[in-house]
């Protein structure tokens, strides 16, 4: 993968980061806006980055680049992957991924047109801890109930309370609690339960209009998926599925996910006593924590490069299909 990076913000700097121990990825170039240049040259010097535009044409002109990473604001994130998709370019594109869904299957379409691929970089579905969810799904017999919760008070909260509104906090940028924080427990969901039946937000909404926080409902036949993000507020985050024969829980924030307790009814049969004094299921208790990785972020770019090298159509769709039923809530919400 000869890879363009586009955009110099905090994203990008973790992104570049991850990427250093990956050997399928040669960074090429940087785009920056012409006010950020300056950081545009900074990162080339740092990551060995030969060149630095600040016309986003010219870095496709170079023809040096297969592919490009977009970490921009979300709201132009539709506009700069429809043109690199346009120009045969694939795209690795940051979450949230566009604006609805019929930009997300636009882009998805042009992608197949144009025989690329366009990805969005979620962590979610490039973590051990996901794969061994899906494989311990049918233990937990049928589902009842997912709960998540991932609730970070913003470094930028405090500014906006004082009424300077980062484009974090600007509803116009595409932003809230919704596309920046809880879409990781979205991602969930539709991974492991596909698109839901019904859907219902209920946001607390600052004095722009932002929802700086949420509780969002997913129905399912049969059970409701419940995600909490915020970013007004700190709580402990989780993620946990609950089935009629047993659960599995994530303890910590679901970008991340460093482990997975999985707790499952012993075929024995036996009732226990718990510490209440009530006779309950005896159980097995199952952990896992994944691997060490370099940065959160490096597994997914291992798989871009890989499914981008190897030309990995049957994997790319069903990122896409994924992909799209997010979008199908956030459309929803």
């Amino acid at each position: 993968m000869n890879l363009g990076i586009v955009g110099t913000g905090k994203i990008v700097v973790d992104a570049l980061f991850a990427m250093q121990p990956i050997k399928d990825i040669k960074l090429k170039s940087i785009f920056a806006r012409p006010r950020s240049r300056e950081k545009g040259v900074e990162l080339a010097k740092k990551y060995g980055i030969t060149e630095v535009f600040t016309d986003y044409d010219e870095m496709f002109d170079s023809g040096h680049v297969d592919t490009v990473y977009i970490g921009l604001v979300n709201m132009v994130h539709f506009e700069y992957a429809k043109k690199a998709l346009e120009k045969g370019i694939n795209v690795i594109l940051e979450k949230p991924f566009v604006g609805n869904y019929q930009e997300a299957k636009e882009l998805i379409d042009i992608a197949k047109e144009k025989g690329c691929f366009v990805f969005e970089a979620i962590t979610v579905l490039h973590n051990d801890v996901i794969l061994k969810m899906k494989e311990a799904l049918p233990k937990l017999g049928r589902i009842r109930m997912m709960t998540a919760n991932y609730s970070q008070y913003s470094s930028r909260y405090d500014r906006y309370l004082a009424g300077d509104v980062d484009p974090a906090f600007d509803p116009a940028c595409l932003s809230g609690a919704l596309r920046d924080i809880n879409v990781y427990n979205i991602h969930y969901a539709a991974e492991l339960f596909g698109r839901p039946e019904k859907v219902s937000y209920h946001p607390n909404r600052g004095f722009n209009g932002v929802d700086t926080s949420g509780t969002l409902v997913m129905e399912y036949d049969g059970f409701s998926a419940v995600c909490t993000g915020a970013k007004d507020s700190d709580s402990p985050c989780f993620v946990t599925v609950q089935g009629e024969k047993g659960y599995m829980k994530i303890d910590g924030k679901p970008n991340v996910a460093p482990n997975l307790t999985i707790v499952t009814v012993d075929d024995s049969g036996e009732l226990v006593k718990d510490a209440a004094g009530a006779m309950t299921r005896k159980t097995k208790i199952e952990e896992f924590v994944p691997s060490e990785t370099h940065h959160r972020m490096t597994r997914e770019f291992i798989d871009f490069a890989r499914i981008i090298d190897e030309k990995d159509y049957r994997e790319w769709e069903r990122y896409a299909r994924e992909t799209l039923d997010v979008m199908s809530v956030l459309d929803r919400c």
